[in-house]
């Protein structure tokens, strides 16, 4: 199955989803309050603004035309308030353009008169203006609109705590939740590595999650029972094979007379020892201890026993100083199959095999090229090459092996966090690409 091209963690999907959904409620409250505040807060401008006017209206009608010209500039020294004589040509714009103008609009004509005008702009001056009549003349009473509007202005502070919380709040919450499911996780990878100990806590109060905890721990400790009476029947099975087997060889050795038989006997004897072992290595994992290990040491280590110019030439060809993160048992192992599995089917026929092998550091990772000059493995064969007891084709089929090398190669870089890929070379030959973790 393909892989989706973006793929968040379980952690950030539950947070971005939780935030998504505590941030729409926050923006939904405060409408909701801004909705509930409009129409007491339109009663309360509107009583205030009609105060306002009815005061303005009482000044100037109990004043003749010289003292209320004086009236207006009074008023007009004032901050907040203005009055000034409407005009006919006098130029407006209707105030109530949202809901709450227009409720303030509707209270200010049920208190002062279905003919009272309220603008927001008189002449390009704006404004709340609210206009009336004395007898015959009209005036306008200017105030300011700021009080009387319902915006975010006034409540960003309490938005901007709001949203923090939510964030905090959805960021905490997540990981409450995905704890247990980080720990399974976790748990489960180690089983994967064989360490079949690895518990998970069973007192957590939630109980879908303690449920899943009791059933990982009663797995656990299955795989581990069926793991330790597999090594204890292999060991059995290897202790019963090599008493007769070591008789075997004594037997023949001392009873028959022809060389050539004799010397075929031991062959197959030592070669039927040679796959117990391969079974117990590939059964009985060692335990890893990872540690810095230099590459070209090691690797020139193991390619000593293999020295044989008539059967293999193995050329190493690695920077001194690159080390890589690795158990050097497992690691050991894997270079002791690949070379074996080289000496074995990498040549021509007649000829002994010759084995490059290179590394170059690539990012955090150190790429280990081992590559063989034989005839190579059909392309449809190449993947089944790590399934144990698996050969690739007539001639490995009548081999001495027991076809567990390369699976014990790929079982072996799964436990030291390597990667193993295998391809025909150009040119000929196999070519066994292992990617291991660079170590500074």
């Amino acid at each position: 199955m393909s892989r989706p091209h973006l793929a968040l963690n379980l952690f950030w999907r539950t947070f971005a989803l939780l935030a998504l959904l505590l941030v729409g409620g926050v923006m939904a409250w405060q409408q909701t309050f801004k909705a509930l505040e409009a129409e007491p807060r339109a009663l309360e401008s509107a009583q205030q603004l009609a105060g306002l006017v009815n005061l303005s209206r009482a000044a100037l009608a109990n004043a003749d035309a010289i003292n209320r010209v004086a009236v207006i500039s009074s008023i007009a020294r004032s901050e907040t308030v203005r009055v000034r004589v409407a005009e006919q040509h006098d130029r407006w714009q209707p105030y109530d353009t949202s809901p709450f103008a227009k409720r303030l609009a509707a209270e200010l004509r049920g208190r002062l008169g279905i003919d009272t005008v309220v603008a927001r702009s008189v002449n390009g001056d704006d404004g709340l203006w609210v206009r009336f009549s004395i007898d015959r003349d009209s005036y306008w009473l200017q105030t300011s609109p700021a009080p009387l509007s319902v915006t975010l202005s006034s409540n960003w502070w309490w938005i901007v705590i709001a949203l923090v919380a939510t964030v905090l709040g959805s960021a905490t919450i997540a990981r409450l939740i995905n704890q247990p499911l980080r720990e399974l996780s976790i748990a489960a990878g180690r089983i994967r590595e064989g360490e079949y100990d690895s518990r998970l806590d069973e007192s957590t109060r939630t109980s879908e999650i303690r449920e899943v905890n009791m059933g990982f721990n009663r797995m656990a400790r299955e795989l581990a029972k069926m793991e330790e009476d597999r090594t204890v029947m292999l060991a059995g099975i290897s202790h019963d094979l090599r008493t007769p087997l070591a008789r075997l060889r004594l037997e023949a050795e001392m009873s028959v007379s022809d060389e050539l038989a004799r010397q075929y006997m031991v062959q197959d004897i030592d070669q039927l020892d040679a796959i117990i072992n391969k079974f117990m290595d590939y059964a009985r994992p060692s335990e890893l201890q990872l540690q810095p290990l230099n590459l070209a040491e090691l690797v020139e280590r193991e390619a000593q026993p293999f020295r044989d110019p008539t059967q293999i030439r193995i050329g190493i060809f690695i920077p001194p100083a690159l080390k890589v993160w690795a158990d050097e048992t497992e690691l050991g192992r894997v270079l002791l199959n690949i070379f074996e599995n080289a000496r074995r089917y990498g040549h021509g026929p007649d000829e002994a095999a010759w084995v490059e092998v290179s590394a170059e550091q690539e990012g955090n990772s150190v790429l280990l090229k081992v590559r063989d000059h034989g005839p190579g493995v059909p392309p449809d064969k190449l993947a089944r090459l790590t399934t144990p007891f698996f050969r690739g084709d007539a001639a490995r089929t009548a081999a001495t092996g027991a076809g567990l090398g390369l699976a014990i190669v790929e079982k072996s870089l799964q436990r030291i966090g390597g990667q193993l890929a295998l391809s025909n070379a150009q040119g000929g030959g196999l070519l066994t690409q292992i990617r291991l973790q660079r170590a500074s």
